[in-house]
């Protein structure tokens, strides 16, 4: 009997910046406040939001699904006193649905689920909607893209891990980009609207790749939120990166 990923591998400046573009698609940024100065975070966002944030991306981690355990629903309550922008959580916790109800309240617009250890995910993904959220699905690397194909066509997003979750600052694994591929043919062939994210360790080196292998979503952390250069000079050189 042939693995799944056998069968997968088968298969298949001052100056605002425009979004990056790649084969007609538009590149979004995503800033992820995991890596945000915490001290600073409603300022950090504001400048996010000022240079050209399309989103902000919300890690939620329970300490179980992932070894890490980072922010709740105070966090998502305080970003929304201070952004209009749409904000993102992704849910590495275990028992997504007993929350969901709880973050959409507090004003998260879209969720991100694993795929992972969900025990119904097309429920899940049926009563974010229901709710009148954008509903996402991510893949952990070791999680081949063909079982996408049953539920791609109720989802808004795909979001291919490109690091194991649970931590910032890890490096991006290369030998996801085939997969992102995959999940790109996968999309133009069931559900072209639907946009495909990468996140981990998204930087100015890695995101023309991720952009060339079919992402059009970038979550990007530390290459936005650091010490070396502001917000704004971090988030412009990763779109000219993008741009290349």
């Amino acid at each position: 009997m042939s693995r799944p990923r056998d069968r997968d591998r088968a298969a298949s400046a001052s100056m605002p910046i425009a979004p990056a573009t790649h084969t007609g698609r538009a590149v979004m940024l995503a800033p992820s406040i995991l890596a945000a100065d915490f001290a600073r975070l409603g300022e950090q966002v504001t400048e996010a939001e000022a240079a050209g944030a399309d989103r902000i991306h919300v890690d939620v981690m329970d300490g179980h699904f992932v070894p890490n355990i980072s922010m709740g629903t105070p966090i998502v309550a305080s970003l929304r006193r201070v952004t209009r922008l749409p904000l993102e959580a992704h849910l590495m916790i275990s028992n997504p649905d007993l929350f969901i109800d709880q973050f959409a309240q507090e004003g998260i617009d879209s969720f991100i689920v694993h795929w992972e250890g969900n025990n119904d995910l097309m429920r899940t993904v049926r009563h974010i909607k229901s709710l009148g959220k954008r509903a996402g699905v991510a893949i952990n690397p070791a999680t081949p893209a063909a079982i996408l194909e049953e539920i791609l066509q109720d989802l808004d997003q795909v979001l291919v891990m490109t690091v194991s979750p649970g931590f910032g600052h890890q490096h991006f694994l290369p030998e996801t980009l085939p997969k992102i591929r995959r999940a790109r043919q996968l999309i133009e062939r069931l559900k072209p609207d639907c946009q495909l994210s990468v996140d981990g360790g998204v930087d100015a080196a890695t995101a023309p790749q991720a952009v060339e292998a079919g992402a059009n979503v970038l979550v990007a952390g530390s290459a936005i939120f650091n010490e070396a250069e502001s917000v704004k000079q971090a988030m412009q050189r990763l779109r000219m990166a993008a741009h290349t």
